[in-house]
């Protein structure tokens, strides 16, 4: 086996890819999560002792540290998709970040991949996508050979982006459409995982920043009624104008500072919704990696059937994949 490479945020539903793939190429992998009870199953992704799992908070220095002791590369994936409890976008995207590239300097870590998300910028309307562009700035002050991942909007059998939606068409009597004519490049999570990896022993990454997006661009209205079409579910899109969208991420708001589930809209995900998530053509990315994008329309259709009448009985409705 070679190297050690610690991976911050690893089990979750990109991280538990990207561990796979890292272990599928020969090295000894360690999980750093904040609840390693809940990622016993990381240890199965590798061979006998080649994954361990410690405890570690990106939040907590002390801990970053101890999980770097000997690791010869890291990636930071953790993130937050909407702020709760001590989980805030400033304390994880920013200050975390800081942390982890701080600690890895100071280990004498060779190699840092720090996974963003298209659309960081530090001027940004949205405090997500603002704490994202100034995690970027600590990592790159602190680490300046860290090569910098942006994903677009990741898919997958576990995502919570396409299986989301699909489940609101199964209940729901409409769609809400907001944002319908927003542009969205869907990239599959293995992609996204493949890149990390080979990002770890290329020299062509160090320093680099990668903007990731599949090959092909779709708009929110044209998502929804690909799932439409996929789960066999005829219900109307409803367009909701910003100012209502905005206060249904109000209500969003208030669930997610009482209870610890995802809400099904925020006001910070209403102002991320007016701007366009595709990659940019001016920087590097998936071919540049050396990996062939996978297209939606070959991996959708592989777990989205289960939302159709009668689950993995039914037929496959006229016009899907």
């Amino acid at each position: 086996m070679q190297g050690l490479v610690t991976v911050f945020g690893g089990s979750g539903f990109v991280g538990g890819q990207v561990v796979r793939a890292l272990a599928k190429a020969g090295y000894r992998v360690r999980v750093a999560v904040r609840q390693p009870n809940l990622a016993y199953r990381m240890r199965m992704l590798g061979d006998v002792g080649q994954i361990e799992v410690v405890q570690a908070n990106v939040r907590v220095p002390s801990s970053v540290a101890r999980a770097l002791d000997g690791a010869e590369a890291c990636v930071n994936l953790v993130g937050v998709l909407f702020e709760s409890g001590r989980q805030k976008f400033l304390s994880v995207h920013t200050m975390g970040a800081r942390n982890v590239a701080e600690a890895a300097a100071k280990a004498g870590v060779k190699r840092l991949v720090h996974v963003s998300a298209i659309g960081a910028d530090v001027n940004s309307a949205a405090k997500y996508a603002r704490s994202k562009g100034e995690g970027e700035a600590a990592v790159r002050e602190a680490f300046p050979s860290a090569t910098i991942v942006r994903p677009s909007i990741v898919f997958g059998p576990e995502d919570d982006f396409f299986n989301r939606f699909a489940q609101m068409a199964a209940l729901a009597p409409v769609m809400p459409l907001v944002g319908g004519d927003t542009k969205f490049q869907p990239v599959f999570v293995g992609d996204v995982a493949a890149v990390i990896a080979n990002a770890i022993a290329s020299p062509a990454s160090v320093g680099a920043t990668y903007e990731l997006g599949g090959p092909t661009v779709y708009t929110m209205r044209e998502i929804l009624e690909l799932i439409l079409t996929e789960t066999g579910r005829t219900r109307p899109l409803l367009p909701v104008p910003w100012p209502i969208a905005k206060l249904i991420g109000t209500l969003g708001d208030l669930q997610a500072s009482i209870l610890p589930l995802a809400p099904p809209l925020t006001t910070d995900q209403v102002e991320m919704l007016k701007s366009d998530n595709v990659a940019d053509h001016g920087l590097p990315g998936l071919a540049e990696a050396g990996v062939a994008p996978t297209a939606v329309e070959a991996v959708v259709p592989t777990y989205l059937y289960r939302y159709r009448k009668g689950g993995q009985y039914a037929e496959t409705p006229a016009g899907a994949f």
